[in-house]
């Protein structure tokens, strides 16, 4: 068959009801679509057979792990015009059910099904995570964090440069006159100041990467940092790096579970991209154990991802790519309930800053980094492990763009009985 392509952007556009701003080219040589736009390129029928068997995000995520779909031309373009049938149009497994009643569409179906190939589901791409057991126990937890983070010290090198900061960096304006090490640096030294770190104090660094806060804390301000993570990758080479820092007697890094820490009370705590891991059943124990965790007076500085509040929080389902390639049972929440949250374990909220702006920044640097290092990046994890990435920072920089979802710093504070908070009158000092 010669006409893939255009019976691929027939079906498409009447599924989505709109015109398909994408080009396709399918594996037979065809092409159909705008001539000068981006294209979709359909590198074989089982792509076509992924879809079939799991229509939607997952389906489309699984053919492009496996290298069965890949994009021609600018990437943010293309993403920015799916975003803007996708994101714009509603739910999409909505407009599907709708579209499949049209006795058209259904003709259509059938004949993709004899096109398609053999009737057998493909197999999953073995970068896909496999479900165990229940969410967010300690072991459950450890398994996701391992998948995350245990690609490899070295793919992280490629993607975060020297800093080895991953969470969102702090950028100056003009934005192009900075480096991304320099804005990373900018980040640290803002959470020190919102804690107030002086010489001497105890700094509880929860979900503490690959040591960076951890250092600048200890190296900047005096304190000294328990810093703790559940990767053992992350740990080693968290250590190294004090040990060669001169700092071995001011930070010490610990594979340990937050749920774990027993050696309080911390006199401040950060927590800087971690919380997206906990999960909203989970949220307020984690809570109350860095509540339990600070002396009185103590800050805590917590920087999270959130989302956009639905009018229907019970129709909230987590990103089924994420949770399958990225984010193993993480969950995003909106800021409204986090803030809710750490109130109801005793914080006293006292700054609210959101920087959605400087993280879709970073997540293009990283972008950048990662398709300048490819060949070694695929060397050191897979083909798949790298697409994976290179689709889910690309996509994530779009959706802070847009404002699908932010990322805030909420500082908060284990007030004494007394009322006495120690803030200042003017509070952003740090400004």
């Amino acid at each position: 068959m010669a006409d893939a392509a255009l019976r691929l952007k027939d079906l498409v556009e009447q599924l989505l009801g709109a015109p398909l701003p994408l080009r396709i080219r399918a594996w037979d040589g065809s092409q159909a679509g705008p001539p000068h736009a981006p294209a979709l390129v359909v590198h074989n029928r089982r792509a076509v057979r992924r879809l079939l068997w799991r229509p939607g995000e997952l389906g489309l995520a699984r053919a492009w792990v496996a290298g069965d779909l890949e994009i021609e031309g600018d990437l943010y373009t293309a993403l920015d015009l799916v975003a803007g049938l996708v994101w714009e149009r509603g739910e999409d497994a909505r407009s599907l059910l709708q579209a499949l009643r049209d006795p058209e569409v259904r003709a259509a179906l059938r004949g993709l099904v004899r096109f398609a190939g053999p009737p057998l589901p493909p197999a999953p791409p073995r970068e896909e995570v496999r479900r165990r057991g229940h969410l967010h126990t300690r072991r459950s937890d450890k398994r996701a964090i391992s998948h995350h983070y245990d690609v490899g010290n070295d793919f992280y090198e490629i993607v975060l440069g020297p800093s080895m900061v991953y969470s969102c960096a702090y950028w100056p304006a003009p934005e192009p006159d900075s480096t991304l090490e320099t804005a990373q640096r900018d980040k640290l030294e803002l959470v020190c100041r919102k804690l107030a770190l002086t010489h001497g104090q105890r700094l509880l660094d929860v979900g503490c990467g690959w040591g960076s806060m951890a250092i600048h804390a200890a190296r900047e301000h005096g304190v000294s940092v328990v810093g703790i993570t559940l990767s053992h990758e992350q740990a080693a080479y968290a250590r190294k790096r004090v040990a060669d820092e001169g700092l071995t007697d001011r930070v010490e890094i610990r594979v340990q579970d937050y749920r774990d820490v027993a050696d309080g009370p911390y006199d401040a705590i950060s927590s800087i991209g971690m919380a997206e891991h906990v999960g909203s059943k989970r949220y307020l124990e984690y809570a109350e154990d860095l509540f339990r965790l600070l002396k009185p007076g103590g800050r805590l500085l917590n920087h999270q991802i959130g989302r956009r509040p639905r009018r229907d929080e019970s129709a909230y389902s987590v990103d089924e790519f994420i949770d399958a390639y990225v984010f193993p049972d993480g969950e995003l929440a909106p800021v409204g309930a986090t803030v809710a949250q750490l109130e109801r374990a005793g914080f006293e909220v006292r700054d609210l800053e959101s920087i959605r702006e400087h993280y879709a920044l970073t997540l293009r640097r990283w972008v950048a980094n990662l398709e300048a290092g490819w060949a070694r990046a695929v060397r050191l994890t897979s083909p798949g492990r790298a697409r994976v990435w290179r689709l889910y920072m690309a996509a994530s920089a779009l959706a802070f763009e847009r404002n699908r979802i932010g990322v805030n710093q909420v500082l908060a504070i284990r007030t004494p009985t007394s009322g006495t908070s120690g803030m200042p009158l003017r509070a952003r000092t740090w400004n």
